[in-house]
């Protein structure tokens, strides 16, 4: 069996290691068609990312233990309008920074707050890692042009 301590090092560890480090290592076939999947594996944990689209997308996280679904948190957001391709990778860019410095006191996307040139992110959310809602911004230049809102927990 496993402990809360060993599942929240193991789920800070996947984060890392996926969206955030954008590797292709992490990249798998993915099982849904037009989807993307980030995988995960560390002894008998398994972490799973699925999301649809780009711009603005949906996607759910998935951590198994021995083969068992055991926690999943559920995701939507992205850019808040229309953006030159260009600006809505350097935005990208930005949340995967802030989300490698993801952490156990706030382990569901990025620290609370991240600022780096005119790029400020900012996550806010309730509850705990059994059963939580939080949403997370990123503004330039003083205007929001990113947000996405989670919820998830512990599968009973």
């Amino acid at each position: 069996m496993y402990t809360e301590e060993k599942f929240l090092d193991f789920l800070i560890k996947a984060k890392k290691a996926t969206y955030a480090s954008q590797g292709d290592n992490a990249s798998v076939t993915p099982l849904l068609e037009g989807s993307r999947q980030l995988e995960f594996q560390e002894g008998h944990f398994l972490y799973r990312d699925v999301y649809f689209g780009m711009s603005y997308f949906a996607g759910q996280e998935v951590v198994y233990y021995q083969g068992n679904p055991i926690w999943s948190m559920c995701y939507s957001g992205g850019v808040d309008k229309e953006f030159e391709i260009e600006f809505v990778e350097e935005v990208y860019s930005f949340l995967r920074k802030a989300m490698r410095n993801v952490s156990a006191d706030n382990p569901f996307r990025g620290p609370k707050e991240f600022v780096e040139g005119d790029y400020i992110y900012r996550d806010s959310n309730k509850g705990e890692l059994g059963k939580f809602v939080g949403k997370e911004t990123i503004s330039f230049a003083n205007e929001v042009v990113y947000s996405l809102h989670y919820s998830g927990g512990f599968i009973k």
